[in-house]
């Protein structure tokens, strides 16, 4: 249980992210805040608060993975919090959701994530609580304060307790470099990049390997994983070069499509994701998630006091 000042603040959390703000709320030792979400045959639906919030600071834990409901849900709790007159509005976005669309790559496209971040702001958000943006300039979409979070907090020491004795830290693209070199960095090892081509979003065509990765322990390293397609080709072109072993370490574990067949059936030894999204570990052995929960909760403790965050950041 960590120390929290006494300053009132109370833990909401929208339907499809509860089971991480349960563990969130057991790491601060407090209850989660009562609200109900009612669903009308339509489809539509509508959020309240079924205890006061007045003058309070309120937290609201929820990812904006697909579907979109779960956006159009935290949009109504903050709508909601600022009607109900809480005094701070904290949104705790662990997934950030449409962070792919960060810029025009093409012509005539929206800018997906800058249209989140308006209509965050629009409904009344008074800071975002986050980890693991797609990209980080994200952050200056918004005009209130982002605490970016990093799943190397929890990922550092978990590569370290496997004891790899040749291991390489890989990037799926060169896109990832900077992720990956600060992964290396951190602990002292080779980098290794990933050069992709991509037929159509979520194709790639070929992947190519820069260094050297012959009897290596590789770790390819990344934001998300979406249907696993670049990260099991990636290893299978490793393990085809020499590699002694690959697993893939990401923030975002969202496996959507056929990603727990290309999983299972590629090179693959392990591939490890925080909870940020909820995902059942029976549907693919060689998935293993570790919780981000403390970390968040010792984000909101600190937020709580007036303390930096800085502690978070291992590298």
């Amino acid at each position: 249980m960590l120390s929290v000042s006494n300053k009132p603040f109370k833990v909401f959390s929208g339907t499809k992210s509860r089971y991480l703000a349960e563990k969130i709320c057991e790491s601060l030792g407090c209850p989660l805040g009562n609200m109900n979400i009612e669903h009308f045959s339509d489809g539509e639906f509508a959020v309240s608060y079924e205890e006061s919030i007045r003058g309070q600071i309120i937290y609201l834990v929820q990812s904006t993975f697909p579907n979109s409901d779960n956006l159009m849900e935290l949009l109504l709790m903050i709508d909601a919090a600022k009607r109900a007159s809480a005094y701070k509005i904290n949104a705790v976005i662990p997934y950030f959701g449409w962070a792919r669309q960060d810029r025009k790559d093409k012509p005539r496209v929206s800018i997906g994530a800058k249209l989140i971040a308006d209509m965050l702001s629009a409904a009344g958000v008074d800071r975002v609580i986050t980890m693991d943006l797609h990209a980080d300039q994200i952050q200056g979409f918004f005009n209130v304060p982002v605490d970016h979070l990093y799943g190397s907090t929890i990922f550092a020491p978990y590569i370290k307790s496997l004891n790899l004795k040749n291991l390489v830290i890989a990037s799926p693209d060169v896109g990832g470099s900077k992720r990956a070199g600060s992964y290396s960095k951190h602990l002292g090892v080779p980098m290794v990049l990933c050069h992709k081509t991509r037929e159509k979003a979520n194709v790639v065509a070929e992947i190519r390997v820069i260094g050297d990765v012959q009897g290596k322990d590789v770790i390819i390293v990344d934001d998300m994983v979406d249907t696993a397609g670049t990260l099991c080709k990636a290893a299978d072109v490793m393990m085809g070069q020499g590699a002694n072993s690959v697993r893939a370490i990401v923030s975002h574990g969202m496996m959507s499509g056929h990603a727990v067949e290309n999983v299972m059936n590629s090179a693959l030894c392990e591939l490890i994701f925080t909870d940020s999204i909820p995902f059942d570990t029976s549907r693919c052995p060689k998935v293993k998630v570790l919780s981000i929960a403390d970390m968040f909760a010792d984000t909101i403790a600190r937020v709580q006091d007036h303390k930096s965050i800085s502690a978070q950041y291992i590298m």
